[in-house]
């Protein structure tokens, strides 16, 4: 991308942290700053933070996260250690800060991985091993570190290959979140019917976080063979409004006529993070049936 001067970043900032503007287009400059890079970009994301919508700010902290960057790091504490925060976005604070993998974190992850939260403590907990993965195993599985959609997972894949043992490694809930974790991603990067049937019984783990985690990948993947776990986890309103918005916006990324008809009917969804997200998956699925070369960067022509 060509250099952008701080000024349009700054714009691109007012944008986002602009509770007046569509959720559509906050979230389009969220991810333009996140593609930029940069103190500037991370200055106008956290100065977000304080926004009212649990969604965004969720996002927010997943993008800090996806950046890499070691100076997002003081908001992401803050925003864990914040128990006025709601613990989707606590969550997310925590797995951003598993992501950037900085192992003076330890400490920090050890105080909340038996958070009252259980969101917050199981991400903590992932997050952990993942800085011990990172320290010990990611030079020997350099291989398995890279991830083919171009994100920082939670867990590397394992190197197992077999559906069956993938899909047993991951429904048993007497083995740690993380390792189950692998095995979800290693049915993600399979691919096939097979693995995405296996992926498809994650929706039945008693942790709304692993659910969660599972509609993700989903979205990731791109799949219409996966369409329909996702609106049924969309339409059952008993579900934790942290698994049915990664359903949606799953929904809005694979972008089907179906997929448009279903989000939709939950566009006055009576959980904000859900209505939202449907809003938001409407705007990506309008995306990904256009010609347009990358969801974010339509921002840069209008605000530079």
């Amino acid at each position: 991308m060509a250099n952008i001067s701080e000024t349009a970043i700054k714009n691109i900032g007012k944008v986002l942290n602009d509770p007046a503007r569509p959720m559509k287009e906050r979230f389009r400059a969220l991810f333009t700053l996140r593609n930029l890079g940069g103190e500037a970009a991370i200055l106008c994301i956290s100065e977000c933070f304080v926004d009212e919508s649990v969604l965004l700010k969720h996002e927010l902290a997943y993008c800090l996260g996806q950046m890499q960057d070691k100076r997002a790091i003081p908001v992401l504490r803050s925003v864990l250690e914040d128990k006025n925060q709601d613990p989707i976005v606590r969550h997310e604070a925590g797995e951003a800060l598993g992501a950037i993998g900085d192992p003076n974190l330890r400490d920090l992850l050890e105080k909340y991985q038996n958070d009252p939260a259980i969101e917050v403590a199981e991400t903590c907990q992932i997050a952990l091993q993942r800085l011990k993965w990172v320290e010990e195993e990611s030079s020997k599985d350099a291989n398995l570190s890279q991830s083919r959609y171009s994100s920082i997972d939670p867990a590397p894949p394992s190197s197992e290959s077999d559906v069956e043992k993938l899909k047993d490694v991951m429904m048993d809930e007497k083995k740690s979140l993380f390792d189950r974790y692998r095995a979800m991603f290693s049915l993600r990067n399979l691919g096939t019917t097979e693995s995405i049937n296996a992926l498809g019984e994650g929706f039945k783990a008693s942790s709304a976080l692993f659910r969660h985690e599972v509609a993700f990948i989903f979205g990731q993947m791109q799949d219409e063979r996966s369409v329909p776990f996702l609106k049924r986890t969309l339409e059952d309103t008993a579900e934790h409004e942290m698994v049915r918005h990664e359903a949606a916006e799953a929904l809005g990324s694979i972008a089907t006529d179906e997929c448009t008809e279903v989000l939709k009917r939950y566009l006055s969804d009576p959980r904000p993070v859900v209505r939202e997200s449907c809003e938001v998956a409407l705007d990506m699925s309008e995306y990904e049936n256009s010609p347009e070369f990358q969801y974010a960067n339509t921002l840069l022509a209008v605000e530079a």
